[in-house]
């Protein structure tokens, strides 16, 4: 070949034959096995490259629907993504735990100890509503009990809320020198584990009008007669079968403190009288509250809660009935049931192995 390899060199195949060059029959004379795997080679590369960008496609894809759903979760919950506290305020820095507790003094002592563990609790209040005031022997367990198990170079304030009766309104009383607008409400038989909680906290201030629980409950249209219409009460079962839910009970849920106050002053006194009457529904009415307020469902939140009771009033024989009966109650009160149900679930991406 002439030096440089231009277009008027000249092959030489051995036998004499001196033939012009033709770059179209080099192309196509056999190059042998190297050459045969090196355009297969080429071959899967540029499939490989049209397979990568499908892929690419169909992803960005999946992501902009993402992103649309996202952006319509929101107004579909009455959830606010901006939210209406200022970053500044102390509300976002925790949260007050509230314990219902009777009678249960061991149980109380293991709930204290739990929740003062969790580093976003800023305060724990009990509510107390038996005829003998707390014994100094146990308020000094569990002050002692916090000031160990607390991780925070802040300790969290203990509280005794004394009531002089027994009465399950007592747990919904307004309390005086709150510093964050978060409640969590939890009966002294259950345990949130503390990372459970702390993401509960955050969907509850996306939106904090809105109550945050882990215990889901739903109303059933039952039947009509006269033109009233009936409604049942649905447990924990026919909210796993159907997946709706319009409730969450207090005994495990975050809300803001103004409704302390509107459940004791603004809620109709027929309905304190009821629950004082039947020793039952004080969460109903308060879930009813707050969706007569927002107009919008609650927010259930997956995580696992421990119950390290072996009784309470749910495991009474006819407890079922007497929801219903409160449920229709308390429902006939408000011109219209302010209840919402909804299909949505707030879950931790960070604790699920799909989603």
């Amino acid at each position: 070949m002439a030096a440089g390899g231009s277009p008027d060199a000249a092959l030489n195949f051995g036998d004499g034959a001196v033939l012009p060059y033709s770059p179209a029959k080099v192309k196509a004379a056999p190059r042998g096995r190297t050459s045969s795997w090196s355009s297969l080679l080429l071959l899967l590369l540029g499939r490989t490259r049209k397979l990568a960008k499908v892929r690419l496609l169909l992803a960005a894809g999946v992501l902009l629907v993402l992103v649309l759903l996202a952006s319509q979760v929101g107004p579909l919950m009455g959830w606010n993504h901006q939210p209406s506290l200022s970053a500044s305020s102390p509300s976002r820095d925790g949260y007050m735990v509230l314990i219902n507790t009777w009678r249960r003094n061991s149980l109380l002592k293991k709930a204290v100890a739990h929740y003062a563990s969790c580093p976003k609790t800023d305060a724990i209040h009990v509510v107390w509503s038996e005829n003998d005031p707390p014994p100094e022997s146990l308020k000094t367990y569990l002050r002692n009990i916090i000031m160990s198990r607390s991780r925070n170079s802040h300790k969290p304030k203990l509280q005794f809320d004394l009531n002089e009766e027994d009465n399950l309104n007592n747990r919904f009383k307004p309390i005086n020198g709150l510093t964050n607008d978060a409640i969590f409400s939890v009966d002294d038989d259950l345990l949130v584990p503390c990372s459970t909680l702390e993401f509960a906290f955050t969907v509850w201030q996306t939106t904090p009008d809105t109550m945050v629980g882990f215990v889901p409950r739903m109303h059933w249209l039952d039947e009509q007669k006269n033109g009233v219409v009936y409604y049942k009460y649905g447990g924990w079962w026919s909210v796993w079968w159907t997946g709706t839910y319009s409730m969450v009970l207090s005994k495990a849920a975050f809300f803001h403190q103004k409704y302390l106050d509107m459940y004791t002053y603004k809620m109709p006194s027929t309905i304190h009288d009821y629950v004082t009457r039947e020793r039952n529904c004080e969460d109903i009415a308060m879930s009813l509250l707050v969706a007569n307020v927002t107009q919008a469902p609650p927010i259930w939140v997956k995580g696992k809660i421990h119950e390290i009771g072996s009784y309470g009033i749910s495991s009474l024989a006819g407890h079922n009935k007497r929801r219903n009966n409160c449920l229709n109650d308390f429902i006939s009160l408000y011109s219209a049931v302010p209840l919402v149900s909804t299909n949505i679930k707030a879950v931790d991406a960070r604790e699920e192995w799909f989603w």
